[in-house]
């Protein structure tokens, strides 16, 4: 059943809308670090597999390609604006530390990957800008620019010193998700074996990033440490991209009363659109992620309900533009998968090299990759959304939270 019974909206309007509207994805990991594939990266691909790399090297390996192809080529350059527009996205948040690199290297993956974000966008300074401040946002939308807001996935970079943290502020980071899937110095992850909640040190990170005006996120982490961080949190917390468990049950799915604490708090919540969180089936669709939406707005209130795909590239999961051999290894053998996606999940993403193939063929049916997302508009209007309740879904929401917190 639909939000109303019949489209307020035609599609020729909302894809108009969807043109002039301010746009943030609030979870776009791969932005920066893999919304390319030249030509000069396939060879670089096929050197990989020859050299025998994993899905992990390889995707680093090209990852940091990236920047100089654009510098570059013209031709580089051109495909990645193409993306951009395309999507008719004016804010995209990416991320800067996540799960991938390990404990030992996850600070210099991240310095690594932010210099290179600043390198692509200080070259293509008449299409991209850095996104720090509330201004920030409404002189990309007014510009016709794309914004990007550096976030991390997990705190390993900050390693034990929230000096740290001043550091990477510095260098642009506003958007912190406290833990991934499983344990760290923090707290606990959404698939860990026990979900507890935020540390000693976890209490003093929240208490940090509040004093430094930046948004707590709490997409991955168990419900305790979003419960604790919304305890002692002065800012509104945030989920930036999940889905509601009353819809589909997953571990990274998150429940009608920690939803409508997030609402109460002050928070938005961002859905997904990641075929095996939307729907257990092989295939899911666009429908299927709008049955998230439209629940978590009736939870939370249209206030408070916004989009982050989590999703750049085609395949199940998060993934990148990359094409990989179908014979190239996820993962060493005897690596421990530190993503903390297990079988049980239903998501297989290259660029984290997980080992599970019997999820390759997962997609969603009019979402393939971040040259959709127009599809999402079009699909909420058809389902019956007006046009001042998309303009909160798009980009408002976020907006008003990210100006709250950040200023």
């Amino acid at each position: 059943m639909s939000y109303r019974e019949k489209p307020v909206l035609s599609q020729d309007e909302a894809l108009q809308l969807h043109n002039e509207a301010l746009v943030v994805d609030s979870q776009i990991p791969t932005i920066t670090i893999g919304g390319l594939f030249t030509d000069n990266m396939r060879k670089r691909m096929d050197e990989c597999f020859k050299e025998g790399m994993t899905k992990a090297e390889a995707s680093a390996t090209l990852s940091g390609m990236i920047p100089g192809e654009i510098q570059n080529s013209t031709d580089a350059k051109a495909q990645y604006i193409e993306l951009w527009e395309k999507s008719g996205v004016n804010i995209a948040s990416g991320t800067y530390a996540g799960p991938a690199a390990g404990i030992d290297a996850a600070y210099d993956s991240s310095v690594k990957r932010m210099s290179d974000a600043i390198s692509i966008i200080n070259s293509i300074p008449e299409k991209l800008m850095l996104v720090t401040t509330s201004d920030h946002i409404k002189e990309a939308h007014d510009t016709g620019k794309g914004g990007i807001i550096f976030d991390f996935q997990d705190t390993l970079s900050f390693g034990t010193d929230l000096n740290k943290v001043d550091f990477f502020y510095n260098l642009g980071l506003r958007v912190v998700q406290l833990t991934y899937n499983l344990r760290n110095l923090v707290g606990d992850g959404c698939t860990e074996i026990h979900k507890s909640g935020l540390s000693y040190f976890g209490r003093e990170l929240v208490n940090k990033l509040n004093e430094k005006n930046m948004i707590v996120d709490v997409s991955h982490c168990s419900e305790q440490v979003g419960w604790d961080a919304m305890d002692i949190s002065s800012s509104p917390v945030v989920v930036t991209h999940s889905t509601s468990a009353a819809i589909v049950k997953h571990d990274r799915g998150k429940g009608d009363k920690f939803a409508r604490a997030i609402a109460d708090n002050g928070g938005f919540f961002g859905v997904v659109v990641i075929p095996g969180f939307i729907q257990e089936t092989p295939t899911a669709t666009l429908d299927d992620w709008a049955l998230h939406i439209e629940h978590l707005v009736d939870v939370m209130g249209i206030d408070h309900v916004c989009i982050g795909t989590d999703k750049l590239g085609p395949g199940p999961g998060t993934e990148t533009l990359f094409e990989y051999p179908k014979e190239m290894p996820g993962m060493r053998p005897g690596h421990f998968n530190w993503s903390g996606f297990r079988e049980e999940h239903r998501v297989n993403d290259n660029g984290l090299g997980l080992p599970y193939p019997q999820y390759d063929d997962y997609k969603t049916i009019g979402y393939e990759q971040f040259t959709d997302w127009p599809n999402l508009t079009l699909k909420l209007a058809e389902r019956g959304f007006n046009e001042e309740e998309l303009r909160k879904i798009l980009g408002l929401n976020y907006s008003r939270v990210f100006k709250e917190v950040i200023g």
